[in-house]
């Protein structure tokens, strides 16, 4: 199987935060990024076209805040059945079944990339999730 065709939609890297209203602050504030998907306990925020950092509140996120900081890589694909076909057939590490997030609207799996950092392969599954 070859890998699916590029077409991403979306990529983000999520910060978890201990004080989620004090890191939004900082993005908006000092850094002026501007909040592009609010998502309840995860706050989106555009650095530039297509490319976003995610602040999750780490009471709701898939990993806790720590000194060493846990980082999660997301790109947003058109197709996460193909990814996922393809990810399968590759053999990654930690791979994930595919799940769904109704409280988010995604639909998704992840795996580690070979210095054991996560990354997300996602589609949404309603409009302005």
């Amino acid at each position: 199987m070859s890998r699916p065709a590029l077409g991403n939609q979306l990529a983000i890297t999520f910060f978890y935060c201990r004080d989620l209203d004090r890191a939004m602050r900082f993005y908006e504030d000092v850094l002026g990024l501007t909040l592009a998907i609010d998502q309840g306990w995860c706050k989106i925020y555009a650095i530039c076209d297509g490319a976003h950092v995610g602040l999750v509140d780490e009471a709701h996120g898939m990993h806790k805040w720590a000194a060493v900081k846990p980082v999660q890589l997301c790109i947003r694909v058109p197709d996460v059945d193909a990814w996922h076909a393809y990810a399968k057939e590759r053999g990654l590490d930690a791979l994930s079944e595919l799940f769904v997030n109704e409280a988010i609207g995604i639909r998704a799996f992840v795996f580690n990339d070979p210095e054991g950092y996560q990354i997300e392969i996602q589609s949404a599954t309603r409009p302005g999730a």
